[in-house]
């Protein structure tokens, strides 16, 4: 059987070592897929007639990067594309590497093509190349010297310079399911020749890993070293193992969303003591910090609103500290924007705003773009009126056209956004009720 026909085997094979894992290599080496058939998850990519499948079973693979998080297989999907097109494949590790290292992966790549021989370079954590790093790729990607390949745990619109993301195909890569991790955990208990796992240590272990196959797997495999010879291995034997590191709440559970609940109603009501008590809390049960901070973003839009603007950009600048510096150090952060959150002054008014005019946009008809405000970059749209009599409002005193309409017939007048009057929003209820006394007077004169 060639390479491609065992890559494309029918049905998985029984769990084995890979063949370049030593017996004494970690189980997640020892358990890393050799075949299509024995990746557990991204159907949406390895499927028939997905993406990733059909660049396999066609032999044509593009450069391209695999985003996604970690332990779900990004790594593995890069070495079996070598193995479909038997290419020589290079690692790089963007965390260790320098152009030097990328200087020699060049010069391989030219011996291997003398030699007829095609080649793949894989760079791990490509997002943490600077730009003449990523730059230094592009000429041999273009030539066709090697195929690109790069993983990312950041999103690559942000972390991955244009020129290379443009000749570059994004597969985006998903954590694993708890039935995919589960799937995992019988692979590795066969391997191991492990006891049985009690149904609440397999749930909470499936709950620690958090679609982490990697995380899945050494917690697994540290349970089974330290547990010793037993009938089964139950949640005290796992809590024995992991120690601090397994979760005091499963992931998805009430009490991690009654955790959450806890924090975002302590910002709601202005306790910084309880907010940031509740963050430690959700940090120390193991939630993901950078879910803690897209949920610190959502508080700043949606309870503090224009009563203080800061408050949004502060909450976004926590989030990108954490990512620039991590656990511990990038938690201060994370803790600064609560409390400033929980301290300034609040306001839902654009939140409930918004949420009546989708739903007004959602049940009402299509109401046509008055013709004054209409865009006319033609003579034919001049001359059926569209832009006509529009008032330039910074012609206008003040800078601003009283009586004015730009909403469509049948809503004119309609208000949707009320200042809560705290804050910035309160400045804000002022200038909204000068700018209608204007109105008022332009509309009387008429």
């Amino acid at each position: 059987m060639d390479a491609q026909d065992s890559l494309f085997a029918d049905e998985p094979p029984p769990p084995r070592q890979s063949a370049a894992a030593q017996p004494g290599a970690p189980l997640a080496e020892r358990l890393r897929p050799r075949t299509l058939a024995e990746v557990i998850g991204q159907q949406h990519l390895l499927g028939p007639g997905r993406p990733l499948r059909v660049a396999f079973e066609s032999g044509r693979i593009p450069s391209m990067i695999l985003w996604g998080p970690p332990g779900v297989g990004k790594t593995t999907l890069a070495r079996l594309v070598a193995g479909t097109v038997d290419a020589q494949f290079l690692v790089l590790s963007a965390v260790l590497a320098g152009v030097k290292d990328i200087r020699e992966a060049v010069e391989q790549a030219k011996d291997a093509r003398r030699r007829g021989q095609a080649t793949i370079v894989f760079v791990d954590e490509v997002h943490r190349f600077n730009k003449a790093q990523q730059d230094a790729f592009l000429p041999h990607v273009e030539s066709g010297l090697f195929t690109f390949i790069g993983a990312t745990t950041e999103n690559p619109s942000f972390e991955v310079n244009s020129a290379l993301l443009s000749r570059a195909t994004v597969h985006v890569l998903k954590p694993l399911a708890d039935e995919d991790l589960g799937t995992l955990l019988d692979r590795a208990r066969t391997l191991l020749g492990a006891p049985p796992l009690t149904d609440a240590a397999r749930a909470r272990l499936v709950a620690h890993a958090d679609g982490d196959a990697r995380r899945l797997l050494n917690a697994y495999e540290n349970l089974v070293a330290t547990a010793g010879d037993v009938a089964e291995l139950d949640e005290a034997a796992l809590e024995r193992a992991l120690g601090e590191l397994l979760r005091r709440y499963d992931k998805g559970g009430d009490q991690f969303f009654d955790t959450i609940s806890a924090l975002h109603k302590s910002v709601r009501g202005s306790d910084p003591d309880a907010a940031i008590y509740w963050l430690a809390r959700l940090l120390d049960g193991g939630a993901d910090p950078r879910y803690a901070a897209r949920r610190i973003v959502r508080m700043a839009a949606e309870d503090i609103g224009l009563a203080d603007p800061r408050a949004l950009r502060l909450a976004l600048d926590a989030a990108e500290v954490y990512e620039r510096l991590g656990s511990p150090e990038g938690e201060l952060a994370l803790a600064e924007a609560v409390v400033y959150l929980a301290i300034t002054p609040k306001s839902n008014a654009v939140y409930k705003a918004w949420n009546e005019v989708r739903a007004l946009v959602r049940s009402d008809v299509s109401r046509p773009v008055p013709d004054h405000l209409r865009n006319a970059p033609t003579q034919l749209m001049k001359s059926l009126g569209h832009g006509r009599d529009y008032r330039y409002a910074h012609d206008e005193p003040e800078g601003y056209a009283a009586g004015e309409r730009y909403l469509p017939d049948g809503l004119v007048g309609r208000r949707f956004y009320a200042p809560a009057g705290r804050g910035l929003e309160a400045r804000i209820a002022d200038r909204l009720a000068e700018l209608r006394a204007l109105d008022d007077a332009a509309t009387t004169s008429d």
